[in-house]
């Protein structure tokens, strides 16, 4: 049984909704997700229907992509085993319409692009594929591996970003700007109270101290990838800020003075974004940060200039 969750957009996608539109395929997809790989025959023998119905069923749903089957040797030549390749289908709608045409620049930073970092261990770093480099080492944070990162994390200090100010290279003028990723506390393990002060810093100025409340372990999280052990971090907060002409918010509620003035995004080509537990924190409870491939959004570090 696989434990891959499958995301898809129903109008790029009718194929594959279509082949659910059946209760034949449904109860075939059901079958092989509770009781695991099963042979053609056997399908048909569980479900109490001619070979022939499941074998053109089963086709369909090979065509989509939701049963994969490999040839194994049986009593007389091979049998074609059918394995379930999805445990979750998830159906989601794009906004289609570009993010430049609503008067949005929107650019979203892979993980492990940051610029710079100063991290104490306990700290590392995870690809959807596997560990990068050498858990609780610091040094490890300048891999050039790191490129690929979905999950990092870390005791002390920061990463920062470099943004591209496209609003420069338009030539508009910013009426505010949003930043959103995925973050939570970090303990050895996980725990479900385990508060941290993170600091957020917009071109040198502090946006906002955010308390994350948990290292989340209850349940893996939608996107995080199967190899990362259930005793590891599974899950953030999607934590939103805005900067206005009359400061800073989070999640809709106020958190600081700190403006887009005092940014002063017009004179700079870039945007510096740093993330990170500080020294002094009355709470220092670490940070992970969930990036593509892990978490419940799978979502890079988003940042968006609102045109005015």
């Amino acid at each position: 049984m696989s434990n891959e969750i499958m995301v898809v957009d129903p109008l790029e996608r009718l194929d594959l909704l279509k082949s659910l539109a059946s209760e034949v395929r449904v109860r075939i997809l059901e079958l092989l997700h509770r009781k695991g790989p099963k042979n053609v025959n056997q399908v048909a023998e569980e479900l109490g229907l001619p070979q022939s119905t499941i074998s053109a069923n089963i086709q369909v749903l090979v065509d989509v992509g939701l049963i994969e089957t490999k040839s194994q040797k049986a009593r007389k030549g091979s049998q074609k085993v059918c394995y379930s390749t999805f445990s979750e289908l998830v159906v989601v709608f794009k906004d289609r319409t570009p993010a430049q045409d609503l008067g949005v620049i929107e650019v979203a930073m892979p993980l492990g692009l940051y610029t710079r970092c100063e991290v104490s261990a306990p700290c590392g770093l995870c690809s959807k594929d596997g560990v990068i480099g050498l858990l609780d080492v610091p040094d490890t944070f300048l891999d050039p591996d790191r490129m690929r990162a979905g999950l990092l994390w870390f005791t002390r200090g920061f990463v920062e970003y470099q943004f591209p100010n496209n609003a420069t290279l338009a030539n508009a003028k910013v009426g505010g700007l949003e930043l959103a990723m995925e973050l939570s506390s970090e303990v050895p393990g996980t725990s479900k109270d385990w508060p941290s002060d993170i600091t957020v810093a917009i071109n040198g100025h502090e946006i906002d101290t955010w308390t994350a409340p948990a290292d989340y372990g209850d349940k893996r999280g939608k996107h995080t990838p199967g190899w990362w052990k259930l005793a590891g971090s599974q899950y953030g907060d999607l934590a939103h800020w805005r900067v206005t002409n009359n400061g800073t918010y989070r999640n809709n509620d106020k958190v600081s003075k700190c403006s887009l003035a005092d940014l002063e995004l017009e004179r700079h080509r870039s945007i510096r974004i740093r993330i990170g537990v500080k020294e002094d924190a009355r709470h220092p409870g670490g940070i992970n940060i969930f990036g593509s491939g892990f978490g419940n959004y799978s979502n890079d570090i988003v940042l968006r200039l609102l045109k005015a």
